[in-house]
């Protein structure tokens, strides 16, 4: 096992420590906003900075991953507990704690069954949709805050829209002109000096400007006070009614952070060439996540931006995320009279230029460029999100995913072979059709498992092939199982029917190269009954086209050995 902060050593104690300090500049004013993106006082997204952190960091398999809240996170939160209570409530914060629970409990679950193969149903497409939709949702609600309008809360997406163009006429030119200035100040500094946490400078700058000029008697919207002290051990009291509506969400928070957590970890560790463990980061997502719910925190996920910010600052261990816990605790128990003047719309230019990425403009491009089928599907994802919301997103995902995956799985590749064992046409697409690979024989290759899904699509490619051929032109036919690596019961009915009409035509059949631990199942399933099978395609079409008996153990034939 792993032990914690692996990769430490005395050279790079002193660059870690550095990028640990760069870490708290960045993450402490996005997790403030991303606590207001999800309806949560400034002090939740803190609270999940500290503990959470070091659980996670101590714990993961991945020496570069940071743990934290992000604008996905909060806008699922936001979106899926809104409808339950009124944002800012008592009531509210405490779904908000039960959710992050339950997430945690069912990431526990994952790992524990090694299941974190099911976030590969989330495919590039689906993530780019999803993510995307929950992104622009939040960028409304941005730009109302930098123009200093006000939206109702709790408000649908089209409801913002509306509520954000009626506004225009009363936007508050003070707030508007931060907001501004904000965001040259990122835009600009980040191009001259990235290493810099702009987003820290633009803070204290527009603090002291409302502080000094007294902007906020003027109308400028500010944090206000943030309860000092450090985070405290707390259970969310709630009925089971009320934990079970939970899960649906806890559910599409666990599977995007798993998808997207997983795929950042895996990228790092391939490319610094240290091992990482999925059943770890799942297990460690899971502590966190339980340990942030306890403790007045929300949702934690794997955050992309600032892992890639740690990269650029040269760190290579979880060191940084302790530094961050530790700052975070230093400025709750000192600091907090700090925050209480931040102005908002500096808040809210901070948070949307972090999620302008997220809406995925050039994923969406290059997904229309090469694949309009792949497009459709993120578009899909995107509407139903923005629209509908971010439960019904995800199921829509799901959905697409199972879709897509059965589409190609009852379409694999099927193919007549040459004598060289080249396919010379693919019998799922449309071409001339009474192909021989040699005189009497025809040999077909399937490349994918014989299942419910493409057995009588199989089965027909076969019927096409054959019947394409001047009657009395196909007298064998070799089936090559190279690429066959299972095969179920309903595959096995499809064939025992297709055998039949091939034994009306007197047309034999032939096995190839069939894999060592696929013939029990077959022998089991009575889809053949012999122990071996060709070793090659050439002997089978050689022996075959010659209408010469195949060397014993070399073929099996109508499901018995030849001899």
């Amino acid at each position: 096992m792993q032990r914690p902060l692996a990769g430490l050593s005395r050279k790079n104690v002193g660059r870690e420590l550095l990028a640990g300090v760069t870490l708290v500049a960045i993450a402490v004013p996005l997790n403030i906003g991303y606590a207001q993106i999800a309806g949560l006082p400034p002090t939740a997204g803190l609270y999940a900075l500290v503990v959470p952190t070091v659980v996670y960091a101590l714990t993961v398999s991945s020496r570069q991953v940071v743990a934290s809240p992000d604008a996905a996170a909060a806008a699922l939160v936001a979106s899926s507990i809104g409808g339950l209570a009124a944002a800012g409530s008592a009531d509210y914060a405490t779904l908000a704690l039960a959710q992050a629970i339950i997430s945690g409990v069912i990431f526990l679950l994952l790992a524990a069954f090694r299941l974190g193969f099911l976030a590969n149903f989330l495919s590039k497409p689906i993530l780019v949709g999803f993510v995307a939709g929950l992104a622009f949702d939040i960028l409304v609600s941005q730009i109302a805050k930098m123009l200093g309008v006000r939206l109702p809360s709790g408000a649908e997406f089209v409801e913002k829209v509306v509520a954000l163009f009626e506004g225009l006429g009363s936007i508050h030119v003070w707030s508007a002109l931060i907001a501004i200035g904000t965001i040259l100040l990122l835009v600009i500094g980040r191009r001259l000096v990235a290493a810099v946490p702009w987003a820290l400078i633009a803070l204290v700058l527009t603090t002291t400007i409302v502080v000094t000029t007294g902007l906020d008697q003027q109308g400028v919207a500010v944090l206000g006070e943030v309860p000092a002290g450090p985070p405290a051990f707390t259970w969310p009291m709630l009925e089971l009614a009320t934990w079970i509506a939970l899960v649906p969400s806890a559910i599409a928070l666990t599977m995007v952070t798993t998808a997207e957590g997983l795929l950042v970890s895996r990228s790092y560790g391939e490319k610094r060439r240290y091992r990482t463990n999925p059943n770890r980061d799942l297990f460690a997502f899971g502590l966190a996540n339980i340990a942030s719910g306890a403790q007045g925190g929300f949702a934690v996920g794997s955050s992309t931006s600032r892992t890639a910010a740690m990269e650029q600052a040269g760190s290579r261990t979880q060191l940084p995320s302790l530094v961050l816990a530790a700052g975070t605790l230093l400025l709750l128990l000192f600091g907090t009279a700090l925050l209480a003047d931040i102005p908002s719309p500096a808040i809210g230019a901070i948070v949307g230029i972090a999620i302008v990425p997220l809406l995925g403009i050039r994923e969406f491009a290059r997904l229309w460029r090469l694949e309009r089928s792949e497009f459709a599907i993120a578009a899909v994802c995107f509407l139903v999100t923005l629209l509908v919301g971010s439960i019904a997103g995800i199921l829509v995902a799901f959905i697409l995913a199972l879709i897509n995956l059965a589409r190609r799985a009852a379409n694999p590749a099927i193919d007549v072979l040459a004598a060289n064992d080249d396919p010379t046409q693919s019998l799922l697409e449309d071409g001339p059709m009474g192909t021989v690979t040699a005189p009497g024989v025809v040999v077909i290759r399937v490349a994918a498992p014989l299942f419910f899904a493409n057995g009588d699509v199989f089965s027909q490619a076969v019927k096409r092939a054959v019947e394409a051929v001047p009657e009395g032109g196909v007298r064998h036919l070799v089936i090559d199982m190279e690429a066959v690596t299972d095969a179920d019961f309903t595959a096995a009915e499809s064939f025992a029917s297709l055998r039949e009409w091939l034994r009306e035509r007197d047309i034999s059949v032939s096995f190839s190269r069939l894999r060592a631990n696929l013939s029990p199942r077959l022998k089991w399933l009575g889809i053949f009954d012999a122990e071996t099978a060709y070793s090659t395609n050439r002997a089978a079409i050689a022996a075959l086209s010659a209408s010469a008996a195949p060397a014993e153990g070399d073929v099996v034939k109508d499901g018995t050995a030849s001899t």
